[in-house]
């Protein structure tokens, strides 16, 4: 999903290898995904979209230049999810991190690198392998 405050920017939805770095854009005071080499593009996540960022992802923190360490989310991978649905007017996107933080993807830092690893179970395009096995019933196995 793209936060509500992108539906002005031209966006796309997110795919298996995207490489990705967190952005403020032009049309919005709000921080996404933007491709890299489209800077002017959102990619949208869907929730259960697992990213995996180059370091340890940072976010701006009101601390920030005082305490440094407490800009770090202490891991580099991250599952998509919405977050403050009964409120319209927040934002929803949100990452959540293994150690149980979460964090609104608008106050991620601009400028870290991630990449798409894997997308929701339902996202996902099954194309047929040569391995793949095919099951028939046997004498006595119904179909």
């Amino acid at each position: 999903m793209c936060d509500y405050s992108l539906h002005a920017t031209a966006s796309r939805p997110a795919k298996i290898a995207d490489k990705l770095v967190t952005t403020s854009f032009v049309s919005s005071s709000t921080r996404g995904f933007a491709a890299i080499g489209e800077p002017a593009v959102a990619v949208c996540l869907l929730p259960g979209t697992e990213v995996v960022f180059d370091r340890e992802a940072e976010y701006d923190h009101i601390f920030g230049r005082l305490l440094p360490s407490r800009c770090k989310l202490g891991s580099n991978v991250a599952r998509f999810r919405q977050v403050n649905l009964g409120d319209p007017n927040a934002h929803h996107d949100a990452l959540e991190f293994p150690n149980g933080r979460t964090v609104l993807v608008t106050r991620l830092r601009p400028g870290q690198h991630a990449t798409v690893i894997q997308l929701p179970a339902g996202q996902r395009t099954a194309e047929p392998t040569s391995d793949a096995v095919v099951v028939r019933p046997g004498p006595g196995i119904a179909a």
